[in-house]
């Protein structure tokens, strides 16, 4: 897709992202709709992924660590064609695949991980990313972590763990919004200098902007030609983006709109891409 058609994209999965937590009554508002432009872009650009066969052998691997973000994944998984759009409306519903938090065993496709408690999914990716390695798989491993998630202890042991074994074909994507449950995160725990930190893990580090997909695609195509090396894209969003009212408040990370604020944040996400 051009950058115009994967920005359209983007205010599909933003409205929808809002439409299903109104309709909820629950879930994470704020982080979704600031992950939007960097699952468009992985989605309808960057991963090799056929959503007929969500099980193809060589396909890209991304794993969602944070998980209660789900509502961005499964608003594009849905338009890129894995289920109908309809099924969104069902988020968090008695009985439905999409659940708070994503989940293998309830049988939604496209879902690699069941994603609940922070910490764990880069730990994951390596061990896919390793026996990716060992069998010679062409394919890679995406994992989407938090800015918050990084002051978890398991994130640093798996990240050693992925310099050891020199995963070239491993990349985590950070949501640097620099917000978290509690608030900043440099309040609660600062992380900074954190480009400095990866390297000095033996990661190659790469930071770029979020919400522009130009610099998305560029920090991804970086990434597939390092060798020797696990890779981080430490990607600068923020909270709620598209949604100016609410940006960068971290009161909206795990919080739901009511109807007519889902009226409103719709009105606000189209004046932003008008702009």
């Amino acid at each position: 897709m051009d950058i115009e058609s994967l920005e359209r994209v983007s205010k599909i999965i933003r409205t929808d992202i809002v439409k299903s937590l109104a309709k909820a009554g629950s879930g994470h508002l704020g982080g979704s709709l600031g992950m939007a432009d960097i699952f468009t872009v992985l989605y309808f650009h960057a991963l090799q992924h056929h959503p007929e066969d969500p099980e193809w052998e060589d396909r890209d691997r991304l794993i969602l660590s944070i998980g209660h973000i789900s509502p961005v994944l499964y608003a594009t998984l849905a338009h890129a064609g894995y289920f109908p759009v309809e099924e969104l409306l069902t988020l968090r519903k008695l009985g439905s695949r999409l659940q708070g938090h994503p989940g293998r065993e309830h049988g939604l496709p496209g879902i690699e991980l069941s994603a609940g408690s922070l910490g764990q999914g880069l730990s994951v990716a390596v061990g896919m990313a390793l026996a990716g390695k060992m069998d010679e798989k062409k394919w890679n491993v995406f994992c989407i972590n938090g800015d918050g998630e990084l002051q978890e202890g398991s994130i640093w042991e798996a990240a050693m763990s992925a310099s050891h074994h020199k995963l070239d074909n491993l990349i985590s994507i950070v949501d640097r919004n620099g917000v978290q449950i509690d608030g900043k995160t440099e309040d609660v725990m600062g992380l900074e200098p954190l480009i400095e930190k990866w390297r000095s893990f033996g990661w190659h580090a790469i930071s770029c902007d979020g919400h522009n997909m130009e610099d998305l695609i560029y920090a991804i195509e970086e990434a597939r030609y390092v060798e020797g090396k696990p890779i981080v894209i430490l990607a600068t969003t923020k909270m709620g983006k598209g949604v100016s009212s609410i940006e960068d408040d971290h009161h909206w990370h795990g919080k739901a709109p009511t109807e007519s604020e889902a009226i409103k944040f719709i009105k606000e996400i189209e004046e932003y891409y008008q702009d």
